[in-house]
Parts: C-alpha cells; structure tokens; sequence
C-alpha cells in the first residue's frame, strides 16, 4: 500500500511539474495604431487635392506580434459614419457619386514585428469626385485581433 501511494504521490508530483512549467501567454490585447506623431499623415479633416501624392504615415504596436494592415477609401457623400475621431468636419451636403475614389488594400507586416512604422505613398486620382471621404486604417495582429482607425477627410 506504501509503494502504490508513494507512486501514486510521484506520478502527480511529476504531472504538476510538467503542466506548470508549459503555460503559454494568451494574447488579448488589441494592436493599435498610432497617428499621434508630427509625421502621421492624414489626420482628421486633412483636405487632399485631387492629382497630388501624398505619403500615408503611421506606427503599428502590438505586444506579440503584429500580422496585417489594409486601408480603405471610400466617399462619405451620404453622411454614414464609422469616425473614430473625437472632432466632427464640416461636411458638404449630400449627393450622389458619379466617379468616387475606391482603394480597398491589404499588406503584411513583416514577421516577428511588435512596432512597424509604415510609409506608403498615395496618389489621388485626378477624376474623382471631390468631397467627404473616409480613411480607413485596419490593423491585426498575428491572433487575429482587430483595431480600426477611420478618419473623415475632404478630397479637392
């Protein structure tokens, strides 16, 4: 009976063991984007002027690893809304588009990345509609958690 208890006392002293030493962190955090520096580009309300190039700039952190980031462009002609932004823009008023701008873009982020600052140059087209457009910014990270960034801007 002492050599099955003692046995018994073993094998769960070593089952301990094993599992204490082998947890994994689960990541629960959402990445973020960050657009609070000088060089951030565009913050809300930037006015863009139809054929001129411009250089998207933000910093992307997570605290494992980052996975992706897309951008979407898309015109506000009909006042939706999904700014994350505390300050409203003086909007035009409604109206129908004829030729808006579209970009609906994804990117990898390079493997093993916690913080990535991006640059990417952005050309608006010049026969587009002018008018309210919003700025999407989508980041995720390598679990899949998600953080969006929509910023209102104006294109001339």
């Amino acid at each position: 009976m002492k050599l099955q208890s003692a046995f018994l006392l073993a094998l769960l002293s070593f089952s301990l063991l094993a599992c204490s030493g082998n947890e994994d962190e689960i990541d629960t955090q959402l990445p973020v984007i960050d657009m609070d520096f000088a060089e951030a580009f565009p913050k809300q309300c930037d006015v863009l002027e139809r054929g001129e190039t411009y250089e998207f700039a933000a910093r992307f952190i997570d605290n494992f690893e980052l996975g992706s980031y897309s951008l979407d462009i898309h015109h506000n002609f009909d006042h939706h809304t999904h700014s994350t932004e505390v300050n409203d823009c003086e909007m035009d008023p409604v109206k129908t588009p004829v030729n808006p701008w579209l970009v609906i873009e994804g990117f990898p982020i390079p493997s093993g990345q916690k913080e990535y600052q991006v640059t990417q140059t952005l050309e608006v087209p010049e026969d587009i509609d002018p008018g309210d457009y919003h700025f999407m910014v989508k980041l995720t990270d390598k679990e899949g958690w998600q953080t969006i960034r929509g910023i209102s801007i104006k294109v001339n």
